[in-house]
């Protein structure tokens, strides 16, 4: 005799696990946000850590125009670095975990560094938030 689940039984057990479901995806839908938040964060502090070292061996930031480029291939426009270091600061420009390239403008006494959070543009709520190397 064959023996198997009856139609309820597999209902009972469909309808718990479709329960179990709606009660734990809230939270790990929200989890990936604040995940993507962290990573943008520790993006941005390696990124100001080869930003001090390029200031240490150069005199001074890379300028706006070049960018975080500057960290990964030695500048060709001007001001070229003194000194600059021949394995450069960093593998490769990250972007950030949204897909997006981090912002840096150069100032005169340093820079802004920052992400424009997931939708890619200035400001923003929430997720959209944007997040500035200043702040942390």
């Amino acid at each position: 005799m064959r023996r198997g689940f009856t139609l309820l039984e597999v209902m009972v057990v469909m309808f718990i696990v479709g329960l179990l479901a709606t009660l734990v995806a809230p939270s790990i839908v929200g989890r990936a946000d604040d995940a993507r938040r962290t990573k943008a964060i520790a993006d941005m502090k390696g990124i100001e850590q080869a930003l001090n070292l390029y200031r240490l061996d150069s005199g001074g930031y890379p300028t706006t125009e070049q960018g975080l480029e500057a960290l990964v291939h030695r500048p060709e426009r001007p001001p070229v670095p003194r000194a600059w270091n021949p394995n450069g600061y960093l593998e490769r420009v990250p972007l950030d975990p949204w897909g997006h390239a981090y912002v840096y403008l150069a100032a005169d006494s340093g820079y802004t560094l920052r992400s424009l959070g997931a939708d890619g543009v200035e400001g923003g709520d929430g997720t959209f938030a944007d997040l500035d190397s200043r702040d942390f």
